[in-house]
């Protein structure tokens, strides 16, 4: 499989800016956007999907996602390949795995997804990441550019239809439950507080969406 060759946007400086001034202002960014359709990974083995919609209801095809690029923990490069309805990631089994791209929307929101497939790591990769604090642990952090900030709320979807929407604990975690086997998907998507310049292009409403994925076993 080989690894397909997008374009990597330009972010201009006022996004740069946005990003700085984000850290200065932790609260302003992680204003919730409303919950929406979202781009997960699912494993199989060496290989694995990302799909975007959610869990009981993929989309048919992709829409027009700029510069999707699959990865690791230490910024290795992975094939991908799009297809009709989902993104083939050939992967090594035991490591994390990380999925990064944007869209534009129907009303010109600018959407970056960040999908993690696994929980065996500690510390993220993507800018907007949800962490657990133990290995294989159920109780998450969510971090933006390196540093920890409070979850509002967390989206919680599963392959057994089991779905909640988890609160944040006084330090800012979240905790869930896994009582069925299966996929499980958290979600957390928030606006940032600013405009941003890609490839251009100005967008005055920018959101970032993480997922974490993984497999509870039978």
């Amino acid at each position: 499989m080989q690894s397909s060759s997008f374009p990597v946007p330009s972010l201009s400086n006022s996004l740069r800016g946005t990003a700085l001034a984000v850290l200065a202002t932790t609260a302003a960014f992680m204003a919730p956007a409303a919950h929406a359709d979202y781009l997960w990974l699912q494993r199989e083995g060496a290989q694995a999907r990302a799909y975007t919609g959610d869990v009981a209801r993929r989309s048919a095809a992709l829409p027009a996602l700029k510069a999707p690029r699959a990865y690791l923990a230490d910024g290795k490069d992975l094939p991908l390949a799009p297809q009709a309805g989902h993104i083939e990631v050939t992967a090594p089994e035991g490591q994390d795995l990380r999925l990064s791209t944007s869209v534009v929307g129907d009303k010109g929101a600018l959407t970056f997804y960040q999908a993690r497939h696994g929980r065996a790591e500690t510390r993220a990769a993507n800018d907007l990441e949800l962490v657990p604090t133990t290995p294989g642990g159920n109780t998450f952090k969510l971090v933006w550019k390196g540093q920890t900030v409070a979850a509002s709320q967390v989206h919680v979807d599963t392959s057994a239809g089991w779905q909640r929407t988890l609160a944040p604990a006084k330090d800012g975690t979240v905790s869930l439950e896994t009582p069925f086997p299966g996929l499980y998907v958290l979600e957390v998507t928030a606006r940032v507080n600013g405009a941003a310049t890609v490839d251009g292009q100005r967008y005055e409403d920018v959101r970032h969406t993480a997922t974490l994925s993984f497999e509870v076993a039978r």
